[in-house]
This record gives structure tokens, sequence and C-alpha cells, in this order.
């Protein structure tokens, strides 16, 4: 397995024979650092997915397209932090679960993150239909099509995470993947390229395509609030770009390696430490998706400081309860998403959400 697949799922295996290169105080600052942090981004991701689940649940019947989608980002973050403990276990103790616990754990990790990146661009081509295509999404979002779309991005997601973890096997104290001998040098390549086409380049051609059609849009259309919601789509893009592109010209560079273009023992260190680093930042974009496509908005903030207050009377020191409260029969798209803009395409007003 390559060590850009490893360094994924935490579990770096060095072979200091074949490389002529020590790699000791990389695997002891690996064994400090990526438990703290992968316990970090756990408590975070766990505590802000799940209250955007509870939330879009406690709405009542009253759902949009749009929150039938953010609602399975918030699921596909939360399986893919569900698997960082077990990771952090494993890279100090080594793993000691047995072989079905390693692939399902595997699994969990890989369906939570290419279901994110799925989703997320989901929601990009949502939003520039609600807004560039007002018209004919009209009938392209509805509530079946959504449902049916959701199926369809979870199969995706699914089907391309298969080859990452349908080799995962318990070797001595590792959960690593153990490919058939006329597949080890193919199969870890052809995993990484998937992982920079399907999991990152070909999503934020779609983002940037989708966000930039939406910007355009509001230009042209005379509204005070179209200047919050271009700020929001600019800090959604340039957050995704910048967490996600160093990790994956990491994978890139992993894969050269394995076309023997970095030997020296100091380019595969520099690779190593990187692989730290841009994991650390990577991994953190889970944390931050409730904080971009739900708490940024100001009816969302106002139902969940009800919640808030509801649950926790003490809390209720800033003056009246009652002018938080966020009536039930609002779409709760209008609580989720991050602003509403009313457009006028082609004479017919739409309410959408940026």
């Amino acid at each position: 397995m390559t060590e850009a697949l490893l360094g994924t799922t935490a579990e770096y295996i060095y072979d200091e024979q074949a490389f002529s290169c020590n790699k000791t105080d990389i695997q002891e600052f690996g064994k400090i650092f990526l438990p703290i942090f992968y316990l970090v981004v756990f408590a975070l991701g766990l505590t802000g997915n799940l209250t955007v689940v509870l939330a879009i649940l406690k709405a009542g019947s009253k759902k949009s397209i749009t929150d039938i989608y953010l609602l399975n980002l918030a699921v596909s973050d939360l399986l893919f932090v569900v698997s960082l403990p077990f990771w952090a276990s494993s890279t100090v103790r080594g793993w000691t679960l047995g072989t079905i616990p390693c692939t399902a754990v595997s699994s969990l990790y890989y369906i939570g993150f290419f279901g994110g990146m799925f989703f997320i661009t989901i929601i990009s081509v949502d939003r520039y239909l609600a807004i560039v295509q007002a018209t004919y999404s009209l009938k392209s979002r509805t509530m079946k099509c959504g449902f049916l779309i959701t199926c369809g991005v979870w199969a995706a997601a699914v089907l391309v995470s298969v080859p990452h973890f349908m080799f995962s096997q318990l070797v001595e104290d590792d959960c690593t993947s153990v490919f058939p001998q006329e597949l080890e040098n193919i199969w870890p390549v052809f995993c990484n390229v998937e992982l920079n086409t399907i999991g990152f380049f070909i999503p934020v051609c779609i983002i940037s395509y989708c966000y930039c059609g939406i910007i355009k849009t509001l230009l042209a259309c005379k509204n005070q609030k179209k200047t919050r919601a271009m700020k929001l789509i600019v800090v959604v893009v340039v957050v995704f770009f910048l967490f996600w592109s160093p990790y994956n010209v990491v994978i890139f560079l992993e894969t050269l390696k394995h076309c023997e273009l970095f030997t020296s023992c100091s380019q595969m260190r520099s690779l190593d430490y990187a692989m730290h680093l841009t994991e650390t930042v990577a991994f953190s974009h889970c944390c931050l998706n409730p904080l971009i496509y739900a708490f940024a908005g100001e009816k969302f903030r106002k139902y969940l400081y009800h919640l808030c207050l509801k649950y926790c009377p003490f809390l209720c020191f800033c003056g009246p309860c009652s002018r938080y409260q966020v009536t039930s029969s609002a779409s709760y798209a209008e609580t989720i998403l991050n602003s509403n803009v009313t457009l006028n395409t082609s004479d017919q007003e739409a309410s959408v959400f940026v």
C-alpha cells in the first residue's frame, strides 16, 4: 500500500531496508501528533455535524431539497469522523480489533470522505440551479428528484470507495492493505489517481463553475443582500480549495514516487512530513462544513440559540428568549442556508439560498 493511501488512514509503514532511510523520528512524531489531531477533529466534527442533523430532523415535515442534501453532508462527515478515534488508537497501540473491524472502519472512512465531497458538489449544483436556472429548477428541484440524487450519490460514494478498502487486512498489529502480487504496482497508483481526480479535481471544477455562474447572476440583480451572499460564496470556494489542494498535491507527489521519480532519503522524509501537515489541514474541513453551510445562516443561528435556551435556560442572560424564536412553519432551507436572496428572473421571483 502506498504511503499516500496509508497516510489517509494514519497507517504509515516505513520500509527502512528497501529505502535505506531512517524514518524512526517520523514514526515517533506521528505517534504523538496524529492521535491528538484525530481526537480534536473527532470532537469538533461530531459536535457540529450532530447539531446540524438534530436541527434538521427537528424541523418537522416541511423540509426542502436543500435540507436533504445538507443532512446527508452532515451524515457523510459523521461517518468520516467516527473512524478517526480508531486510527488514533492504531497509531499508538497498533490495531487490536481484528480483520473485520479493520475493513469496516476503512469503509466508513472512505465512504464518508467521498460522500462529503460529492454532497458539497451537489449543494453547489443545487444552488446554481436555484439561482441561475430558476425557471428550470422549479421542475428539477423536487423532493422526488432529491431523493433519487441522494441515493445515486451514496451509491457512487460506495462504488469509488471499494478500491481503497477491499484489500484491507490485519497484518501483525496493523490495519493495512495487502494487494495481490499482480496488483502491487498498479493498484496503489490507481487509488491515488482516483483520489486526485474523483475526490478533488472534478468536484473543484464543478464547484468553481457553479459559484462563478451564481456570482455573475447576483451581480446583475438589485438586492441589498447580494454582497453578503457573494462573500459567503467566495468563502466556500476559497476554503475548500485551500484545505484540500495541498493534500492532493502531496498525494500526486506520492504517485510520482511510485514511478521512482523520488529516490533520495531527504525527499522521502520531506514527503512524509508534508503528508502529516496537509492531512491535518484537509481533515479539518469536515469541522468547518457546519459553519460554512449551516451556522452562517442568521435564522439557523436564532433557531439554534432558541434550542440552547430551551434545554439550558441558565444561558438566558442576553434579553427575552422569545425574540430568538424561529417559527416551525418556516422552510428549513431558510433556516439552514446562508442567506435568502430574492431574484427576478423572467418576471418570476424565486427565493434562493446562497
